[in-house]
């Protein structure tokens, strides 16, 4: 080797592979994972904040709990039904936060059932027994005396909601009469009920509303006996109207009622508050025509005792028909009096046969 050069290094020979992973000892090698991440925790609500009402997630209900089926009233005889499962179970007359269209709202029970007592015996479908669904909607919770207290400050604020939707109608020149209007619970709607004679375009209306009220808006409208069921008030009878206080459902009427009944024809007498035919022509109408089977119809003649007489009128109350005789004579009898006088007609008559 000459001098100047340094000499290669050798390298060693490549280990052999360790089958099974094992390492150099025969022990198998310990296999290295990385640590899951881990979610850094959410931070905490600031000390003395306030809960605001809201589509806030609420407890499931309580294992074991019996479920109920609750009618809830809010304003404007409005209800709908609601399902709830929870203790103690709940009562009428007892205000509910209850789920409501993007939000929530606040009403009163006014019935309430226990959901095994609503399951059909074979009389439903003719099938068997069988439980009745629940509603889609649930209760809630109960409301505190805060949220009862909040509701009451919205119907307070209601007032002035229909003054100034009043304002903006006229600044848009429409030909409405606004009624009604109703805040949701939580505020995130605001609805207001209004009539007219012909359709409205409130589309400019609504958008100055919701720039005034900063919320969303439901402009609905309704009929003039609606409206009469929503505000209340006294009927002819000096009694609260019966499209406030009982009747579930308005139907139409017409004249033909009032003919059947033997009633004046005239519009302002047999009118309601709003304007319109009465309702009681509608639910007493099947009462009249049933008791008027009983009567002989009027204008026909008859056989009495006192020979052919024609039916002048009857009086449904009094039970008690009135008859014109060929002379012009005319008496009042009983309704008993008058078939026992057509019966012994007859029997005179077929014995002279």
């Amino acid at each position: 080797m000459s001098e100047g050069r340094r000499p290669r290094p050798v390298r060693p020979p490549p280990r052999p592979a360790r089958p099974g992973g094992e390492s150099g000892n025969g022990a198998p090698r310990e296999r290295r994972t990385r640590p899951d991440p881990v979610a850094p925790p959410s931070p905490a609500a600031p000390p003395g904040s306030a809960a605001t009402p809201g589509p806030a997630a609420s407890p499931g209900p309580a294992a074991g709990a019996p479920s109920q089926v609750l009618e809830v009233r809010f304003k404007g005889l409005r209800s709908d039904f609601f399902a709830f499962s929870g203790v103690p179970p709940l009562t009428e007359r007892e205000y509910v936060v209850v789920e409501a269209d993007r939000g929530q709202d606040i009403g009163w029970v006014k019935r309430a059932a226990a959901a095994r007592d609503l399951a059909c015996e074979g009389g439903c479908d003719a099938v068997g027994e069988r439980a009745v669904p629940l509603p889609s909607r649930r209760v809630i919770r109960r409301a505190a005396p805060a949220d009862v207290l909040r509701l009451r400050q919205l119907r307070d604020q209601e007032l002035e909601v229909r003054r100034r939707t009043r304002e903006l109608a006229v600044k848009h020149r429409l030909r409405m009469k606004v009624s009604e209007a109703e805040w949701q619970w939580d505020r995130n709607k605001l609805t207001v009920y209004f009539t007219a004679e012909k359709r409205v375009d409130f589309r400019a209306l609504v958008r100055d509303m919701a720039r005034s009220f900063r919320t969303r808006i439901d402009l609905r409208q309704i009929g003039v006996r609606d409206e009469a069921r929503r505000l209340g008030g006294l009927g002819r009878c000096r009694r609260e109207l019966c499209c406030r206080s009982w009747l579930t459902s308005i139907e139409p009427v017409t004249l033909q009622l009032a003919k059947d009944q033997g009633l004046s024809l005239n519009p302002s007498q047999i009118s309601g508050a709003c304007g319109r035919l009465m309702n009681c022509l509608r639910y007493e109408h099947a009462v009249y025509t049933q008791a008027k089977k009983r009567f002989p119809p009027v204008g026909r003649t008859i056989q009495t005792a006192n020979g052919r007489e024609n039916v002048k009128s009857w009086d449904l109350f009094e039970e008690t028909v009135s008859l014109e005789a060929g002379d012009g004579e005319v008496r009042t009898i009983p309704l008993a009096q008058l078939k026992d006088e057509r019966r012994a007609a007859r029997r005179a008559e077929l014995d002279r046969r």
